[in-house]
């Protein structure tokens, strides 16, 4: 049995509050500050309940260390850990003394070079597959940076994808000799490392249906932890779902890459932990150009009709729905949102480009000499990446063009029918007030009464049978012609009057130009006179174009040259003395 090491009381401390991490945190910056600090305690606090996990049976953290014991132990030793004491027998914390006063704690093995933590759940949008209280301790034990709070509660209980928006890159870097100082000797810790903390986001398919492959976005964020001196490196994955974990496995498994899964010295440490960064940009690009390629089918099958469907008359077209526009609108948002994801990758592997451009170039990184060439390559590879998401990001703002447009040809349809239906209502209701017009002046002149009397009477009212009155139907006539006649001819003339009326409210484009102003016109060309010596001409009648050039009996007189007043020079005579 290996003899247990003591861990620095600083670390004992800060471990046994590990429930108020980022509170209890040894390594302080400018960005954890005491306010800072709670402020990530207060909003992990609140998000808990739907954050982690409740039910202890459901508890599966994914732990593989490679090169156990500083390098000293197995080659590879992995472990699902279902419990909190499982997890703290794993980290290898052991209470040593008697008394609650006089509990130490110590260890018996160093950390692995390299650690592999895969923090998931059934999906992206269910609780973590852990505890606070295991995340508090795995957290605190490795003194990982606050910053990885704000990636880690995008995760959760949650109906629709939660701030999926989200993008960033954090970094903490702690190279300088003095660090050396704050070095944990039991654990195999210098002091002296970089902390990175990013996310990523890619795409898979819903299901494996080819006719109707769905796809959805799904984020995942990584966190690495880096020493310069011993070259042990601590990976932190959060994702729903477990195929990240199933790629570190094959990266580093035995039939990986030598130089992928290399832990001899901090160069190989260094050179193998770039491959696993490479692995997760990697990850990111897949499946953005089968998404990309679906959302141009579902669009082109929804809007093709609007664009080859004939609107002729006589020929049957799609209606499109207010409904449909909806669902354009729909579709035209997914692929925004997928140009702003894909953006965002760019901008966080640009960050990790900038991020190891600037490692090279510190003078405390002791392994920059010999891993340049790493770096070299690494920048080329995301370079890379970047290019194929510029290319995915053009045939999105594309398409997103596409849809736009065929959306307002849509709309164009619409109005056009609608138009259409308000011109036939216009025809009825014109052929209505003809009819109207017509027999106004006769139901007016057949029903003559005053307050319910009649006016002229022509019937007897003793007779039981009706007669016929010639004098009452030409008197009728005498009355109704006239009357109909004057009625259709102010109808007429008030009609002809509204539409002069409204075509004077338009702007003339065109109209004859005065005899006079052609004649001016003639000589001033005859003369010899340009456009440049004579300026401007009088503008036609009734148009709003800028004139091209005025006869001078046009020109204002603000254009006319005036006499510049002078000031009278007195002469001044030199002596040959003076002009020297």
């Amino acid at each position: 049995m290996d003899p247990l090491n003591p861990l620095p009381a600083e670390f004992q401390a800060s471990y046994k509050d590990r429930d108020r991490y980022p509170q209890n945190l040894l390594q302080r910056s400018i960005s954890t500050y005491p306010i800072a600090l709670s402020g990530y305690l207060e909003r992990l606090d609140k998000a808990s309940d739907d954050l982690c996990e409740k039910d202890i049976n459901r508890v599966e953290v994914c732990f593989r260390d490679l090169r156990t014991n500083d390098g000293a132990g197995k080659d590879v030793s992995k472990r699902n850990i279902h419990s909190p004491s499982t997890l703290t027998q794993w980290l290898g914390v052991q209470q040593i003394g008697h008394g609650s006063q006089n509990q130490l704690l110590a260890v018996a093995e160093k950390d692995p070079k390299c650690r592999f933590i895969y923090i998931y759940g059934r999906n992206s949008r269910a609780r973590l597959n852990i505890t606070r209280s295991m995340l508090s301790e795995i957290l605190t034990f490795h003194q990982v940076m606050p910053d990885i709070l704000d990636f880690l509660l995008v995760y959760g209980l949650q109906s629709e994808p939660r701030d999926l928006s989200f993008s960033s890159f954090r970094e903490q870097r702690c190279l300088k000799q003095s660090y050396g100082r704050s070095c944990i000797s039991s654990l195999g810790r210098s002091g002296r490392q970089y902390q990175i903390c990013y996310n990523l986001k890619g795409v898979t398919a819903k299901s494996d249906d080819p006719d109707n492959p769905e796809f959805s976005i799904r984020p995942a964020a990584f966190y690495h932890k880096f020493d310069v001196v011993g070259g042990n490196s601590l990976w932190i994955v959060i994702k729903g779902g477990v195929d990240i974990q199933d790629r570190f496995k094959e990266l580093t498994g035995n039939n990986a890459r030598p130089e992928d899964k290399s832990f001899g010295d901090a160069k190989e440490c260094f050179r193998s932990s770039l491959s696993v960064h490479l692995m997760f940009c990697h990850w990111s690009t897949e499946g953005w150009r089968e998404y990309i390629k679906w959302l141009e089918q579902v669009v082109d099958a929804e809007t093709k009709m609007a664009l080859l469907a004939p609107t002729t008359g006589g020929y049957h077209y799609t209606i499109y729905t207010a409904a449909d526009i909806q669902r354009f609108l729909m579709w035209q948002e997914k692929i925004s949102e997928s140009i702003t994801v894909l953006e965002s990758n760019i901008e966080v592997m640009k960050s990790l480009m900038r991020f190891y451009r600037k490692l090279d170039e510190n003078q405390d990184f002791d392994l920059r000499s010999s891993c340049t060439d790493d770096i070299d390559e690494f920048c080329t590879q995301l370079h890379n990446m970047i290019n194929d998401f510029t290319l995915q990001i053009s045939r999105a703002k594309a398409l997103v063009k596409v849809t736009g447009d065929r959306g307002e040809l849509v709309k164009q349809h619409r109005l056009e029918r609608l138009n259409h239906n308000m011109e036939k209502e216009a025809i009825l209701v014109r052929i209505v007030t003809i009819v109207t017009l017509i027999y106004l002046p006769a139901t007016f002149v057949s029903l003559q009464t005053f307050f319910s009397t009649d006016i002229i009477k022509y019937q007897d009212q003793d007779s039981p049978k009706g007669t016929f009155s010639p004098i009452a139907m030409e008197r009728w006539l005498q009355v109704t012609l006239p009357l109909t006649s004057l009625t259709l001819l102010v109808a007429y003339y008030g009609n002809k009057w509204a539409e002069s009326k409204a075509r004077g409210r338009m702007l003339p484009t065109d109209r004859v130009v005065r005899p006079r102003v052609q004649e001016e016109n003639r000589t001033a060309e005859e003369s010899g006179h340009t456009g440049a010596e004579l300026g401007p001409t009088k503008p036609f009648i009734g148009t709003l174009a800028r004139p091209t050039w005025v006869n001078r009996a046009w020109r204002p007189n603000a254009w006319r040259p005036r006499p510049i007043p002078l000031a009278p020079i007195k002469s001044t005579s030199f002596s040959p003395s003076q002009i020297v």
